[in-house]
């Protein structure tokens, strides 16, 4: 995933929450008056290839399940046609390993954090908190955004 594009790119995880649609939106915005690039991440894993036990599962039907989400996700959060500085990758494997390793000569990393209320609402989730300690290049946790009542 890394590249030697001389402009800036901008790494972020998408995961299909809405705070990771969030920082999808931030991410575009900052790429788009940088100048950059946004290279959208969604990692994948087949529960089999880590050993656990279970039915019998089909990492081709996995993947395939992952491209579909993937693909309404980018579609949700760009209707219609996607920018052209918006690539996307999909990733088997560990989310914060993913990050951590697209991190690597990227001008940021964007993630989303999940709303939660009390005192789970002061604290990181798992994956940015390691990426925020781990990452290659500055972190930015984008809230998700907050609806209006109508």
């Amino acid at each position: 995933m890394q590249s030697s594009d001389p402009v800036p790119r901008v790494v972020v995880g998408v995961d299909g929450s809405p705070a990771s649609h969030a920082a999808l939106r931030w991410a575009d915005l900052y790429a788009r008056n940088a100048g950059g690039v946004v290279e959208a991440i969604h990692v994948w894993d087949t529960p089999s290839a880590r050993g656990w036990s279970g039915p019998a599962i089909d990492p081709d039907f996995d993947l395939e399940q992952a491209r579909s989400v993937f693909a309404e996700e980018l579609s949700t959060v760009f209707p219609g046609e996607r920018p052209a500085h918006v690539r996307s990758h999909l990733v088997e494997g560990d989310p914060s390993e993913a990050l951590i390793q697209a991190s690597e000569g990227a001008e940021l990393l964007v993630l989303g954090r999940r709303g939660r209320g009390g005192f789970a609402r002061a604290m990181l989730g798992s994956v940015s908190q390691r990426c925020a300690q781990h990452a290659a290049c500055p972190v930015v946790v984008v809230p998700p955004e907050q609806r209006s009542a109508p």
